[in-house]
């Protein structure tokens, strides 16, 4: 239970004076819903206020503040921009300029009344103007107006001097905390207090030292949850599980195994037969064989007489994992079976009677697989594909669903820079795939102007004409799956008017059974050229496709490029990625687009990722973490990760974990940066 002292914190917004359903709407667009929302809303950047007498033509494009006096309105029309003409002391003109109310501009600035306005000096033709003023007060109340003022992200209906009153009244509601960093490290860094730093941050340009002790705070919360789940699974009674490889050696495998693969084999085969739990991560590039590795460590649980679940992020690939493996399982005496949403009535009655009963070894399925109504015999080994958003807690979830906890093996369908390896699996051993195995070619990736959209149309016919497959993903248009819907059935129309009836379609708005349908006919190469949303991001993998064309490539995230490229590549013949661009790209896209044409290295993209990014993008619920960092910045993370890391293993190995005086504190950090989960682990939590 949240400790008491945070409760204003966590009070909803309309807790703070002066919120009612209107500015509710705009706040909860920037999802800050509660009290804590808005004090962690820092400002990224600040306004310096110059305080002139004289309007100076050397001062267009900063802020001003300067004492005028109104003496004439213009509205042209009556529907154009009401401007109010005004004079510095010496007589000098000044347009303010109001693009709606002209009402209120006459009340806020009456004729032959001085005021003092503050706002960004432009030039406007000959005119010197200030557009829709920050401030127009009497000058008595000049000495009130700010010389240095945050600016805070904002949205339609939400203005900056609104943001900035109740941040003030957030901090108005900050409780002294104990202290919950080690001292020694609070003097070296010379760090603030937590409730003067969050002062600073909102109000002080120069509070360097007060933002990173802030984002240490969060990290710190960060690693010191990884850590408890870490120590909690170890006190946990796990199963004990030793293949003796009878159902291996018979598996059809496709190659033999790369040095990679086998060394994570052995680790995991090491790590199942120990009654300590299993918690790894299996990092890999695109195509580096993880899934077989995962099949491998399946089969071992099944040998020693238990269950297997394997978690995948989407039906589509949930259906791919189940065709795959019962190829790779023909013949040998293991039951596997399938369950997601879209399993129903006799068809789900037995699959759950079979888990119930042990009849069925391997599951594999979506998150329907660990629903509350699902019961193992005697479930030994979790694999979870951690492609979407599915964390610390679901993980747990997971695991709950024994009476022992099962070996837990986490998939990872990205290469992850070492930084966020530490601060989203921190608590898990690493296995690193570094090998691909025989047969992946290198993928020849240009980079094309979407101007020759006919020429890349014309190619396309070509490479269908001698039988090949292509992909053609189209572009995220907006942070809407129904604008990609859009996209996709407008670009497989325009396709099919010139190819006919070779052209498939996929996206995420589709009913199953017509997604299966498609996927299988392109699978059997009936469908030349499959037109899809980022649906098809992982697990789809048909050999014979190799040309991959991305639609508006420079929207895309490295990640998902690399991702969607490695669709093909597949088979024996060469393959080709198009990336087309739009015009006028920023420089972030054209260092993205540069490297995929540079490399086909998935970790040295993930590391370029992080520094082009952030973080937060790439553990979002856009790519594929659950922790969000709100206050910590990637360069922060980078900085400080490993000192929150060694500082949590002195609190829970050293300072008694959350029982000892820091650890009190520390507990009511965990519970302030929302990383509570881990606090119900622990006994008497």
């Amino acid at each position: 239970m949240r400790p008491d002292i945070l409760n204003p914190l966590f009070a909803e917004v309309e807790a703070l004076k002066g919120i009612g359903p209107t500015l509710a709407k705009p706040l909860k667009r920037l999802s800050l819903e509660r009290v804590v929302d808005i004090l962690f809303h820092l400002p990224l950047t600040w306004v310096e206020r110059k305080r002139v007498e004289i309007l100076d033509e050397a001062d267009v494009g900063r802020v001003v503040t300067v004492k005028v006096t109104p003496v004439d309105y213009r509205q042209a029309g009556g529907r154009g921009p009401f401007r109010v003409h005004a004079t510095d002391r010496l007589g000098n003109y000044l347009t303010l300029t109001y693009f709606h109310n002209p009402a209120w501009a006459r009340k806020l600035l009456p004729l032959g009344e001085p005021r003092v306005v503050s706002g960004r000096l432009e030039r406007y033709g000959q005119d010197l103007q200030i557009v829709h003023p920050d401030y127009a007060v009497p000058p008595v109340e000049a000495e009130e107006l700010p010389e240095r003022e945050p600016v805070y992200a904002l949205s339609e209906g939400l203005t900056n001097r609104r943001m900035g009153d109740l941040a003030a009244q957030a901090l108005g509601r900050v409780p002294q905390l104990a202290e919950w960093i080690e001292p020694s490290l609070i003097r070296q860094k010379r760090w603030p207090g937590w409730s003067e730093s969050l002062d600073a941050a909102h109000h002080d340009p120069g509070g360097a030292m007060a933002r990173e002790r802030l984002a240490y705070d969060e990290i710190f919360a960060n690693q010191l949850a990884l850590m408890l789940v870490r120590a909690s699974s170890r006190t946990r009674r796990g199963v004990t599980l030793h293949g003796d490889g009878r159902l291996r050696d018979r598996l059809n495998l496709p190659y033999s195994p790369t040095g990679a693969q086998k060394k994570a084999m052995g680790e995991i085969e090491g790590d199942m037969q120990q009654a300590q739990p299993m918690l790894r991560l299996l990092q890999g590039d695109v195509g580096s064989g993880k899934t077989l590795v995962a099949l491998e460590a399946l089969l071992i649980a099944v040998e020693a007489g238990a269950q297997g679940a394997l978690l995948a992020p989407t039906e589509i690939l949930a259906r791919q994992h189940f065709e795959t493996l019962s190829r790779q399982l023909a013949g040998l005496p293991v039951n596997l079976a399938i369950l997601t949403g879209r399993e129903k009535g006799k068809v789900r009655e037995a699959t759950l009677m079979g888990l119930a009963d042990g009849s069925i070894h391997i599951l594999i399925g979506t998150h329907a697989i660990f629903q509350q109504h699902v019961v193992y015999r005697r479930l030994g080994l979790a694999v979870v594909d951690e492609q979407h958003r599915f964390g610390v807690a679901q993980r747990m979830m997971l695991t709950e669903k024994a009476e022992r906890t099962p070996h837990l093996l986490v998939i990872t369908a990205t290469p992850i820079p070492r930084t966020l390896t530490l601060t989203q699996y921190g608590e898990m051993d690493v296995s690193r795939l570094d090998e691909m195995p025989p047969g992946r070619q290198p993928i020849e990736t240009r980079v094309l102007s979407c101007e020759r959209l006919p020429e890349v149309v014309e190619a396309l016919g070509r490479h269908i004409g001698k039988g090949g497959q292509a992909y053609w993903v189209c572009p995220l248009v907006e942070e809407s799956e129904q604008s990609d819907q859009a996209a996709a059935e407008e670009r497989a129309r325009t396709l099919r008017l010139r190819f006919g009836d070779s052209i498939g379609l996929v996206h995420g708005r589709m009913k199953g059974p017509e997604k299966d349908s498609v996927m299988a006919g392109f699978q059997r190469g009936e469908i030349a050229v499959l037109v899809a949303t980022t649906v098809i991001e992982v697990g789809v993998d048909v050999p014979n496709a190799t040309l991959m064309i991305v639609e508006g490539a420079d929207r895309f995230g490295l990640a998902q490029l690399h991702q969607l490229r490695g669709r093909v590549g597949r088979g024996e013949g060469h393959s080709v990625c198009l990336l087309l661009r739009n015009n006028g790209l920023s420089e972030t896209a054209r260092a993205r687009l540069a490297l995929m044409r540079e490399t086909n290295d998935g970790f040295r993209i993930a590391e370029e990722d992080l520094r082009l990014r952030g973080a937060g993008e790439i553990l979002g619920t856009r790519q594929s973490g659950e922790a969000q960092f709100r206050l910590a910045t990637p360069e922060q993370l980078q900085a400080l990760v490993q000192t929150a890391t060694d500082d949590a293993r002195l609190l829970v190995d050293r300072d008694g974990g959350l029982e000892g005086p820091r650890g009190q504190a520390a507990r009511v950090l965990l519970y302030l940066m929302e990383r509570d989960a881990a606090v119900g682990l622990l006994r008497g939590g």
